[in-house]
């Protein structure tokens, strides 16, 4: 081949993905079990946030993560949530995926959105790479926090005003944090809404808009799935699937982390961080029919072996909502005080719908049981069947149940005694 060739898109990605998969992938067979059960993260009693950039429920983690050696930093320093094989390295760009597609208790929680984006910045190192807030809200996402009458006509008492999902819900909206909380440093937010029509050739590089792939031969039920190139806010251009654009190939330093809300979806029973890369697909690139939703867990489990699977799923149970998608009314809604963490997304999204959501009650309960309800358990099989025979994730199998998860919990808070607390 002539060296001065320009490579192909092939080549450029499978060079991108050899030169980083080394700390990749001893980062995650740290935390993989010696037995078959998958582990599960989860904090409990999380505190009220106060306003401040830092968030409890957040610290506390990061810190069970670390015991379990998922450590967010990749550092060669000592840090309590650093090794050499984290996650995050000084100068990574770090993609966080959120929902703001909804409005209200429907969408991620900003406050827990705080809290990781500080100790993002907070790498030991000194943080020389940027943080990118995404979203793909099938035209109906924003980042205002402005509620709008598409989706919420039936309450008009609050359409057209700001309601979050944070403590000040009128406040922490995402532009927000970027252009108050975090201005002046390395944050963006990316709305991917407007580029959802625009699909690019394998040739062409450095333009926003999406890809397709094709599943291999022989993966049940599979059809093509998307996934964006988008420009950050300080004008990086990423390929999620490839890496960074640096004008002549891919560089890996890309990491994605998995930020969705936990809550009732009509027609699939939940919504969690398998069904939350529908906000990184397009829904233009001819799947959406089978996407909604006989082909549901099929199509999330092709994006998460194919596309990239997290870096960290980070499920948001704060408050969940398990009776509308919209998180409204109130009464639909519940506090739960509870993050949830993983890196199999099918046992963390059984996990929260079993432990978390069904415990909620409501008229949609049956709907919330993976065990009884026939539509959330062939989602969760099927996206097992596609990601385990796509490789699984980073090399190890997807699981699901009780029997095969390994629940690692903690309390962001101790336990209140009695001759400590006031009278």
């Amino acid at each position: 081949m002539n060296r001065f060739a320009r490579p192909s898109r092939r080549e450029l990605i499978r060079g991108a993905l050899q030169a980083g998969a080394a700390g990749w992938l001893a980062s995650r067979r740290l935390a993989a079990a010696d037995t078959d059960r998958t582990p599960v993260f989860a904090v409990t009693r999380c505190p009220l946030h106060d306003g401040q950039r830092r968030h409890l429920g957040v610290d506390a983690l990061l810190a069970l993560l670390a015991s379990r050696g998922i450590r967010l930093f990749r550092t060669d320093r000592e840090h309590p949530w650093g090794s050499p094989e984290g996650i995050i390295a000084a100068d990574d760009i770090v993609v966080i995926k959120v929902n703001c597609q909804w409005s209200c208790r429907g969408a991620t929680n900003t406050d827990v959105l705080r809290g990781l984006v500080h100790r993002i910045l907070e790498h030991p190192d000194g943080f020389a790479g940027e943080v990118a807030i995404v979203e793909n809200g099938q035209g109906r996402g924003s980042f205002d926090g402005r509620v709008s009458a598409v989706s919420y006509g039936a309450w008009p008492e609050i359409v057209g005003r700001v309601r979050v999902n944070a403590e000040e819900e009128t406040l922490t909206t995402v532009d927000y944090l970027v252009e108050e909380v975090f201005a002046g440093e390395p944050v963006g937010a990316c709305r991917l809404d407007g580029q959802s029509g625009v699909f690019l050739s394998e040739q062409t590089h450095g333009r926003d808009g999406y890809r397709t792939l094709a599943a291999p031969a022989g993966i049940p039920g599979a059809r093509p799935i998307s996934y964006p190139c988008f420009t950050t806010g300080s004008g990086r251009h990423i390929d999620l699937r490839a890496g960074r654009w640096t004008g002549n190939g891919y560089a890996p330093n890309v990491r994605l982390i998995n930020l969705p809300v936990l809550k009732h979806h009509e027609g699939c029973g939940v919504t969690g961080a398998l069904k939350h890369c529908y906000g990184l697909v397009s829904m233009q690139d001819g799947s959406i029919n089978s996407r909604h939703y006989s082909q549901l867990g099929n199509q999330c489990g092709q994006f998460w072996a194919m596309v990239r699977p997290a870096d960290l799923h980070l499920l948001d149970c704060i408050w969940v909502s398990h009776g509308s998608l919209e998180g409204y009314p109130p009464r639909t809604t519940t506090r739960c005080n509870t993050l949830l963490a993983g890196l199999d997304p099918v046992a963390l999204d059984y996990w929260a719908a079993k432990h978390v959501l069904l415990p909620a009650g409501g008229w949609a309960a049956d709907e919330h049981d993976p065990d009884l309800s026939p539509v959330l358990r062939s989602d969760l099989a099927h996206a097992q069947q596609a990601i385990n025979a796509l490789g699984g994730i980073v090399g190890q199998p997807c699981r699901y149940g009780d029997a095969s998860t390994e629940l690692l919990a903690r309390t962001a808070l101790p336990t209140p005694r009695r001759h400590l607390m006031r009278k």
